[in-house]
């Protein structure tokens, strides 16, 4: 049932910082320069920070030694997806990921959008992906029409710019977070019923496509590791938290309204507010800060 515009999230709505626990900080914050192309802003006792403008976090690492690895199946994250500006950068990506003497996993056309898979030394999913212009992207018996095709790598190539690579450029962003959960149905109640997305794609097999403004998702959500799968450990390396933007303090009460009446626990910490899934994967909900003078 389509919720009425009191009920749906900001259009605006975006995917923030994405943070992870992890055993070896030092070895990461490499990878995420030297592989990835982002930036070390923040460096400090408990971990690292890393984007690609100063002050705009998209990656941060929060340093446990003892943090144990999550169970093979369970709960968390499939991949944290860094959006590109453009093909040309996506090929420039494909580069630096091979020069750093790292493998991919895959390469998929999904249609509505070209992508590179990899993991990071801890066993964390990437997805480095750029968007096809929105007038391209079709629908099909109304969900936006997605699929995985083989990625045309030698075209995707041929457009790798000709100047040094300086990392990853400005306007590079979280486009979306993939999640493993452990029931579909629960999990639509909670992003679709609760914080207010709308649900975009349904048809995919075994997994639910969510996301604001019309885009063709900023959360996905599966459950190809299986259905009631349980939750990781506390502490367990992999996903702390990422963060759900809301343009402006009124739209972060009005979702914060809707967490509490559903009688969901939240945490009220820094301004923000911190609710988790019925998967145990846990939301950051938080204004938007404003820009940088």
């Amino acid at each position: 049932m389509p919720l009425t515009p009191g009920q749906s999230i900001h259009p605006d709505a975006a995917i923030g910082a994405v943070e992870l626990t992890v055993v070896d900080v030092d070895r990461m914050t490499r990878f995420y320069e030297r592989a990835i192309g982002l930036r070390l802003l923040e460096r400090d006792d408990d971990g690292a920070r890393l984007g690609v403008e100063p002050g705009a976090v998209l990656v941060a690492l929060v340093a446990d030694p003892t943090a144990p690895p999550p169970p093979s199946r369970s709960t968390g994250l499939f991949h944290l997806a860094v959006l590109v500006p453009g093909r040309p950068e996506l090929a420039r990506a494909l580069g630096r990921v091979a020069r750093a003497g790292w493998s991919f996993t895959g390469a998929s056309d999904h249609l509505v959008s070209e992508a590179l898979y990899l993991r990071d030394p801890e066993g964390n999913g990437i997805e480095i992906y750029r968007d096809r212009p929105r007038d391209e992207w079709r629908r099909l018996d109304g969900d936006i029409e997605m699929a995985t095709l083989p990625l045309d790598l030698a075209g995707l190539m041929a457009e790798t710019p000709d100047d040094p690579d300086a990392g990853m450029p400005a306007g590079t962003r979280i486009g979306h977070v993939h999640l493993q959960v452990a029931d579909l149905a629960a999990a639509e109640a909670f992003y679709h019923g609760v914080l207010g997305f709308d649900v975009t794609v349904r048809s995919y097999p075994g997994a639910l496509f969510v996301s604001a403004g019309g885009y063709h998702h900023h959360v996905g959500l599966n459950t190809w590791a299986g259905e009631a799968i349980p939750a990781p450990p506390p502490g367990a390396r992999g996903l702390r938290a990422f963060t759900v933007t809301l343009p402006g303090d009124e739209e972060l009460s009005r979702v914060a309204e809707r967490v509490r009446a559903a009688g969901l626990e939240a945490e009220a910490r820094d301004g923000a507010l911190l609710v988790a899934d019925p998967s145990a994967n846990r939301i950051r909900l938080q204004a938007q800060s404003p820009p940088r003078s």
